[in-house]
């Protein structure tokens, strides 16, 4: 294991349990409530329908989800991708590929039989930013699966992301340069 790895999670345990024996349990920031968060909603879909803690929101063709639990202090927001029953044994490959480095803060994912962009955060310190950020990137992600499998925003290194991408590229170049 890498040294600095080993003394960031050592601290960490030593931090955690500190605080547990003087009775501290780490409390959440609280400062973003449903009220704040509709507000939110409705300043990017005036047109959003819900309540608070569920709210349905539409961009173009695609509709996201956005849930809040203020008591677990979570929130997730959701688009739904494709049939997960239809997926290729190779869709499913590069959707785990692009969880390591192209889809970045969104990821894929499964769930009553569907494929899943998503996006979750703590609601108590989620920013305006981080929202805004979180569900363009939930949007992309689902606009480019079978694609890129990007969230639009940056790509880490190390990872088979750009690898596929290029041979995307070069396939579509042979074909417009063979016709």
């Amino acid at each position: 294991m890498n040294p600095r790895l080993w003394i960031t999670v050592l601290l960490s345990i030593v931090v955690s349990v500190c605080s547990y024996a003087e009775g501290k349990e780490p409390q959440p920031i609280k400062s973003m409530d449903n009220d704040k968060f509709e507000a939110l909603v409705k300043r990017f879909d005036s047109q959003a329908k819900g309540r608070p803690g569920f709210w349905e929101m539409t961009y173009e063709d695609v509709s996201a989800y956005v849930i809040t639990d203020e008591k677990a202090n979570r929130m997730r927001i959701i688009v739904e991708v494709a049939d997960a029953n239809q997926l290729e044994k190779g869709h499913l490959y590069r959707l785990m590929q692009a969880n390591f480095d192209s889809a970045l803060d969104a990821r894929y994912a499964i769930a009553q039989n569907s494929v899943w962009s998503t996006f979750i955060h703590p609601l108590g310190s989620l920013s305006e930013f981080d929202f805004f950020s979180g569900l363009a990137q939930v949007i992309t992600l689902a606009k480019t699966f079978g694609t890129s499998f990007s969230s639009g925003a940056i790509m880490f290194n190390g990872g088979d992301s750009r690898e596929e991408q290029q041979k995307l590229y070069q396939q579509l170049l042979k074909k417009g340069l063979s016709v």
